[in-house]
């Protein structure tokens, strides 16, 4: 019970945004995997790059504010492989990707 209650009271616990913003992130985490499922044609290029830069800045803010935030960075490294993984099919489904293997296979 005394651990329960040094969490409760911890400056990273459920008593403040350095918790609850992390657990409103995880939603993007389960956005992109559910969107693995669709087609690349409904990938938004643009959307999904925006989120990687997103992810990224925020690991940097998670891993420099005091106290550091281990939520909030396990949260936006999730997110970054789950949206570099959407941007490689997005790639791959415009083209981006395939002409590098198709200009090996010609020589």
């Amino acid at each position: 019970m005394a651990s329960f209650r040094a969490f409760l009271n911890s400056p990273v616990g459920p008593k403040t945004t350095h918790f609850w913003g992390p657990v409103a992130n995880w939603g993007f985490v389960v956005a992109g995997l559910v969107d693995m499922k669709k087609p690349p044609e409904m990938i938004s290029g643009n959307m999904t790059a925006a989120m990687c830069v997103y992810s990224g800045l925020f690991m940097r803010f998670a891993w420099m504010v005091q106290p550091r935030n281990y939520l909030l960075l396990a949260c936006h490294v999730s997110n970054e492989t789950v949206q570099l993984y959407q941007l490689s099919r997005w790639a791959k489904g415009q083209g981006y990707l395939q002409q590098k293997k198709d200009e090996a296979s010609s020589e």
